[in-house]
């Protein structure tokens, strides 16, 4: 199994936009055995400590394999609402790891 974390900066005043991007692209995960394990929104409360800027969500989310991920990845349902996507979103951080 293999788990991605985003961390998703959402351009200011584009949060209805990229709600609309993850309402039609999440539940693709399945398709490609992925799981949405958490959808985090967090806020200043919530950080402990910090050197960075607050990400508008955090996202962890699983596959099976690399391979589930790529096909999610280029699932044409999916890219066919990038442009929704690239129109909201300022940047996206995304980590790559395995379960120890």
């Amino acid at each position: 199994m293999v788990y991605y974390t985003q961390l998703i900066f959402v351009k200011q005043g584009s949060e209805d936009a990229f709600n609309l991007f993850e309402d039609k692209v999440l539940p693709l995960l399945k398709d490609h055995n992925g799981e949405l394990v958490y959808r985090v929104r967090p806020n200043q409360d919530s950080i402990i400590e910090s050197s960075r800027e607050l990400p508008y969500e955090i996202h962890l989310v699983t596959f099976d394999s690399k391979t589930d991920f790529e096909h999610y990845k280029n699932d044409p349902k999916r890219l066919s609402f990038m442009a929704i996507k690239n129109d909201s979103v300022e940047k996206v951080i995304l980590i790559e790891g395995v379960e120890i």
